[in-house]
Formats: C-alpha cells, sequence, structure tokens
C-alpha cells in the first residue's frame, strides 16, 4: 500500500521515535487522502498520526523484547 514508507525494524536495531512518527504521518497521508488536511479535519489527522505511531512503537518494541 504505501511503498515509500521505509521498513522500521532490521534484525535488533532501533529505530529513533521520529521515524516512527515519519512513517504513521505517511500512512495517514496515504489513508486519508491528504498531503495537508484542511483546518476541519487538522486535529483528526493528527491524533491518527499519534495513534498510529503508538501502536507502531509498541508492536516494535514488543519484537524487540522477543529478541532479547
Amino acid at each position: 500500500m504505501c511503498r515509500s514508507i521505509k521498513r522500521l525494524r532490521e534484525g535488533d536495531e532501533v529505530v529513533p521515535e521520529q521515524e516512527i512518527r515519519e512513517a504513521a504521518l505517511q500512512y495517514v497521508r496515504k489513508v486519508s487522502g491528504f498531503r495537508q488536511p484542511s483546518a476541519r479535519h487538522a486535529e483528526a489527522f493528527e491524533r491518527a498520526v499519534e495513534e498510529v505511531a503508538s501502536s507502531s512503537k509498541s508492536l516494535l518494541d514488543a519484537i524487540a523484547r522477543e529478541l532479547a
């Protein structure tokens, strides 16, 4: 779906949270169809980015714990 989103896990390498957020932003842009949401949609857009980033971080942390 989002070919421009880079892989966030390579072995046990930890990626910076900024990269996780950037990938979440790309995902939400793709799903919503907005590069930049209107003022009316900005709050929902930002909330979605934060939720996707948080879920992604939780997933990566869980995988890292299992690999440790």
